[in-house]
């Protein structure tokens, strides 16, 4: 059912061709069809992630029936919910996970993704959370199994993800958690997000010091990053029946695992993805989120980080800051001001609605 009428087309931002973030050009789209499931969302303000980056350089082509224009969480105002979504309607501010279509004004999303803003935060922050705890949850949790009192090392610990991964990690599952930061600077803003440890890989053995931290007992989990020749080294330094998870190849695509100790010692090493995943799947997740994660943003526990927010046109430029691994926490495009003001001035959350 639609509240008003819509304009035939959006601003949105588009992959060019593949390549260094100059490619991605502002562009006109067809506002997307509302599908059985779905709700249209006048998007406020979207989040920018790795991912986004790796799409735009042609080695993460979204899912097949989805949009190419790039951008996985997305804040904003629902406009439209198709006559089958009965849990939300017209007005409603929410944020939600996407498998594509971010950077745009309009994007169809199902509605088991969309969560509602936590009290307190901005679409700006809204618009931070999605991507990177569902990831953070379905990696530490669902894959990784972290069970109250174990450790674990979060590779990128003030990277989005690494963020997320950090405080679920300590405030939903009560463990260790060993990080790793390429500064001072970013390894004491990580402490500041919950880690006990921050080690500096830049100055410092990682490896041993993370073992160390463990007491010499090792790992119980390890969320890797980067794969190739880190792999192997991270199977040294965990514990009997330890896992790794992985979340990327940054360093290679093929590694050279000596898989005598993974079967002695009864390791485990999976990879695992959301995006690809159906929304029930998804839908799961966000259940998850809203029952332990949501409540402890609202308490102030669980904190997110924007450090810069730039506009939808300039969306090249936030992926240059990417690309220089400036950012600690997120950058967030604004794609409506107006909206995410008027959403200042309501203030409310699920609990007031």
């Amino acid at each position: 059912m639609m509240e008003s009428p819509m304009p035939e087309t959006m601003q949105a931002v588009e992959i060019s061709q593949f390549g260094d973030p100059d490619v991605l050009r502002p562009c006109r789209r067809p506002l997307p069809a509302l599908q059985a499931g779905e709700v249209l969302l006048k998007v406020g303000a979207a989040g920018v992630n790795r991912p986004d980056a790796t799409q735009r350089r042609g080695f993460y082509p979204p899912p097949p029936g989805i949009t190419d224009i790039p951008g996985l969480d997305v804040a904003g105002q629902i406009l439209a919910v198709a006559d089958d979504v009965a849990s939300l309607k017209p007005g409603d501010f929410v944020c939600g996970l996407v498998a594509g279509g971010g950077y745009a004004e309009y994007v169809a999303i199902p509605a088991v993704q969309c969560l509602p803003i936590p009290r307190g935060l901005s679409l700006e922050e809204a618009a931070s959370l999605p991507e990177v705890f569902f990831t953070a949850w379905n990696k530490v949790v669902e894959v990784g199994r972290l069970a109250p009192g174990e450790s674990i090392l979060v590779q990128g610990g003030t990277s989005g993800v690494g963020m997320a991964a950090t405080q679920i990690a300590r405030y939903c599952r009560e463990a260790r958690v060993i990080t790793l930061s390429g500064s001072a600077e970013k390894c004491e803003q990580s402490r500041v997000f919950g880690a006990h440890i921050a080690i500096n890989y830049a100055e410092a053995d990682w490896c041993a010091a993370a073992l160390e931290a463990t007491g010499g007992k090792g790992l119980d989990v390890i969320l890797d990053a980067q794969a190739g020749d880190y792999l192997q080294r991270e199977v040294d330094i965990l514990a009997v029946g330890g896992r790794i998870v992985l979340m990327g190849t940054h360093r290679n695509v093929e590694s050279t695992v000596n898989f005598r100790q993974v079967v002695r010692r009864r390791l485990t090493i999976a990879g695992s993805v959301v995006r690809s995943r159906t929304p029930q799947e998804k839908g799961l997740l966000a259940d998850s989120l809203l029952k332990h994660v949501w409540p402890l943003i609202e308490l102030g526990r669980i904190v997110t980080h924007v450090q810069r927010t730039y506009l939808l046109q300039e969306a090249a430029a936030a992926h240059w800051m990417l690309e220089r691994n400036e950012q600690i926490g997120k950058i967030v495009l604004i794609v409506d001001r107006g909206l995410c003001q008027r959403h200042a001035s309501i203030g409310t959350s699920w609990h007031d609605a």
